[in-house]
């Protein structure tokens, strides 16, 4: 890859924002194209991992349950994410296009928050999930029933479309008074509202939105492992304990692996701290492209209903004639 130019970076110095300039991964800038193959292996990989949670749910009648169906949307927001982001990525990777039409990025960066906020969301229903089977097991069939699970999936999608689609259109109205060039390989909220005029607005409704999912849903979700906590000190045996316990160990695994450089990420933005550009930039990917790759794994190996399913549609049982 070849550097940014002066002229790109000069060109790119205007009111209106008409393009954004991408920096790629730091420290590769000069490097072939060789790291194109890990992006499009995870990625392919995700989309195989998750493909098959998505077929293997949407084929078992036994597996349509809320649990399932939660499991089902994660999946659709993980290759969602994953795919969107696959655009700059190799554009990047095999033509060396560091320029981004303004429109481009704008849609590139509405989508990749709603399947952001959409992930959260879909972990905190598990969480909710999870709290009512194991606290209230008696009256799981009456309180999560189709028509609730209906309601629940009609507003995460409000809430993921609803909290976003203001976001385009007050970016691009902002007057920009930096050069745009954007800190990560593809198109982020933070990352283009900082280069807007002081006194533009849009910043308070940012601060909203923002807290109003990355801060606040896993506090509820947390909130929900304490009373799963407590729920399971009255359970009697040791290994009902277990066994309860292993039914929420691919969640919580999914929600650490998706908050915590999320939380990294934030912590050093807001207090400055020390960080070099390619550790930065590897911390962005590992929030965005590693859920994606990890959780079909971790639910395959750690839900053996599902790991059974799978199984029996790869691997037929023979019967054969008496």
């Amino acid at each position: 890859m070849s550097p940014l130019s002066t002229q790109e970076i000069s060109n790119s110095s205007t009111s209106m924002a008409p393009t954004f300039l991408l920096v790629g991964l730091p420290g590769l800038e000069t490097a072939p194209s060789w790291w194109s193959v890990p992006l499009i292996t995870i990625y392919l990989l995700s989309a195989l991992g998750n493909g098959t949670i998505l077929w293997i749910i949407a084929l078992e009648p036994t597996l349509h349950r809320p649990m399932y169906f939660f499991l089902f949307l994660l999946s659709v927001s993980d290759v969602g994410l994953a795919t969107v982001l696959m655009p700059t990525l190799l554009g990047l990777a095999f033509a060396d296009a560091h320029t981004v039409p303004a429109s481009a990025c704008l849609l590139q960066m509405f989508f990749v928050h709603v399947f952001s906020v959409m992930e959260s969301s879909v972990l905190l229903a598990m969480a909710f999930d999870r709290a009512v089977a194991i606290c209230r097991p008696l009256h799981y069939p009456v309180l999560l029933t189709n028509d609730v699970i209906s309601k629940i999936a009609v507003a995460i999608a409000f809430r993921c479309l609803s909290l976003h689609l203001p976001l385009p259109f007050l970016l691009a109205r902002m007057p920009y008074c930096r050069p745009q060039i954007l800190t990560h390989s593809y198109c982020l909220h933070p990352d283009m509202a900082r280069l807007a005029c002081p006194g533009a607005c849009g910043a308070v409704y940012s601060l909203v939105v923002v807290l109003s999912v990355m801060a606040l849903d896993p506090l509820l979700i947390f909130f929900s492992y304490g009373l799963i906590g407590r729920a399971l000190q009255g359970v009697g045996s040791a290994e009902d304990r277990w066994k309860a316990g292993q039914t929420c160990a691919a969640h919580l695994s999914a929600v650490l692996l998706f908050y915590i450089p999320m939380i990294l990420l934030a912590l050093i933005d807001r207090f400055k701290l020390s960080l070099s550009p390619p550790a930065h930039t590897l911390l962005s990917y590992v929030h965005f492209l590693l859920p994606p790759l990890i959780n079909p794994v971790l639910y395959s190996v750690k839900m053996k209903e599902i790991r059974e399913k799978i199984l029996k549609r790869l691997l037929p049982t023979k019967v054969g004639c008496a």
